[in-house]
């Protein structure tokens, strides 16, 4: 369908008027939607895994591994936990309240949602986002990518036969039909994707101080360090699994490994070891996914041509299936532009250092964008609870990649360049609520402490009263 800014506005405002209805207030009925979603989600499974592989060539492991089966996990967890979340909280006000003891918060939806998700993840970051939404009790507009056109197709149908589109639509188009939603007054958006376009969404936002949170890749990449006394060979095993995952298209994927000189050489050896034990001849395995678009493929191959006399493995594409070979490049200083931008393919630079230059590794990068993720290899468990707990990142891994998106009541997030906001659970429903805080009077046994006048001997005593009130 091509979209008309008309066509966009007359949408909000159908979704505008229903949520006035309160209908969306009600938890029970928010449940049946929940439900309603999850069993339309898995009853299309098939259908699902056959438009992630058209789109991006992932197999239906991948495509269960990575979409469909943490979308259902998200929405069981809410399923399990709403009731608990959306229930209003009881405070005692406190003696300088008095005699006003109870105040109640109220977990309110923001209205109209605007969630605008990405390529690469194309189930998740849609219905994921989407179940926050429902949960919350907002109405949502999706925003779906124009790079992943039959995904596109599977979440238009699964929406549009599930739900009216006066409370979920999905929208579908290029930049210009983004713009169009963009150039609405929503109650909040969530977007996911690079943070040159999350700039532009926060600036279409600030015309209406509409509230936002940005799920970003982070500028200058997400790192990880692998000290000499890691355990190389679990190392590379995990590091060549998750660049090869979505050919590197993932928001918390590795962008370069910093590893010890010292061991350098063992861990390269292991890695190349990994890459051809789980994908060997990548360019014809039928379970290795492809690039997401030509566009995509060129700027990889261009990149590769860039470095190819420090390629020590992989290096080659096929054009027409729009595969690229995992690839290590090494030796890489930490200045180098390949390491200060978010590769978003199968490149793999490798940055030496002198391991005890650990530290001074790390003051650089703190001085870098603050990345989506983080991620360290090491034994020195002491070491690792140091530097997670003082290094500025959206979330991370000690000895591990990419499971702490996994965790169950945890938050999703990311900090500066990377994003701002967090979602996953909880937070999600945090993320899509604004918690209203109401304060019930009394009619009985006021104290004239917040009447005129306070001075004269007749009203010394209030000034007394509200300092030993107000502590």
């Amino acid at each position: 369908m091509s979209w008309t800014q008309e066509e966009i506005h007359d949408l909000v405002q159908r979704q505008r008027d229903f949520f006035l209805t309160n209908q969306t207030l009600d938890i029970n009925w928010r449940i049946e939607q929940l439900k309603r979603l999850k069993l339309a989600v898995l009853a299309s499974e098939k259908e699902i895994e056959d438009a992630l592989y058209q789109d991006l060539g992932r197999t239906k492991e991948e495509a269960y591994l990575t979409d469909i089966g943490p979308t259902v996990m998200e929405i069981n967890e809410i399923l399990a936990n709403i009731k608990k979340w959306a229930k209003t909280e009881k405070h005692y006000s406190g003696m300088a309240c008095f005699p006003s003891v109870l105040t109640k918060v109220y977990k309110m939806p923001y209205g109209v949602s605007l969630i605008i998700s990405p390529f690469n993840f194309p189930i998740l970051l849609s219905f994921g986002v989407l179940a926050a939404s429902i949960s919350a009790g907002n109405t949502a507009i999706l925003k779906t990518s124009s790079k992943s056109v039959h995904c596109t197709k599977v979440i238009q149908r699964i929406v549009s036969h599930s739900f009216p589109d006066h409370y979920i639509a999905v929208v579908d188009g290029g930049h210009d039909i983004a713009d169009y939603c963009l150039n609405e007054r929503f109650d909040k958006i969530f977007y996911t994707g690079s943070p040159r376009v999350g700039k532009h969404v926060m600036e279409c936002a600030a015309k209406n101080l509409t509230p936002v949170t940005l799920e970003l890749g982070g500028e200058t990449g997400n790192w990880c360090i692998v000290r000499k006394d890691a355990d190389l060979k679990d190392a590379a095993r995990k590091i060549a699994f998750f660049k090869i995952c979505n050919a590197g298209q993932i928001c918390i994927n590795i962008n370069q490994v910093a590893v010890a000189e010292e061991v350098a050489d063992i861990f390269l050896d292991e890695l190349k070891k990994a890459f051809d034990k789980q994908m060997p001849n990548a360019l014809h395995n039928t379970e290795y996914p492809h690039l997401i678009s030509l566009s995509a493929f060129e700027k990889c191959q261009k990149e590769a041509e860039a470095y190819k006399e420090r390629i020590l493995y992989g290096g080659h594409g096929n054009r027409d299936s729009l595969h690229f070979e995992p690839t290590i490049i090494y030796p890489v200083k930490e200045e180098e532009e390949i390491v200060n931008h978010e590769l978003f393919n199968p490149l793999l630079p490798i940055v030496p250092f002198k391991d005890d230059e650990a530290d001074a590794l790390l003051k650089k990068i703190a001085k870098r964008e603050h990345g989506l993720a983080f991620y360290l290899f090491t034994k020195d468990k002491k070491w690792a609870d140091e530097v997670m707990s003082s290094q500025q990142y959206g979330g991370g891994c000690v000895n591990e990649v990419c499971l702490h998106l996994m965790v169950r009541g945890v938050p999703f997030n990311g900090t500066g360049h990377s994003g701002m906001g967090a979602y996953h659970g909880e937070w999600g429903f945090r993320e899509f609520s604004h918690p209203s805080t109401v304060l019930y009077g009394s009619n009985h046994l006021n104290l004239p402490l917040r009447e005129h006048p306070y001075t004269g001997k007749k009203n010394n005593y209030k000034f007394k009263l509200l300092k030993l009130f107000e502590k």
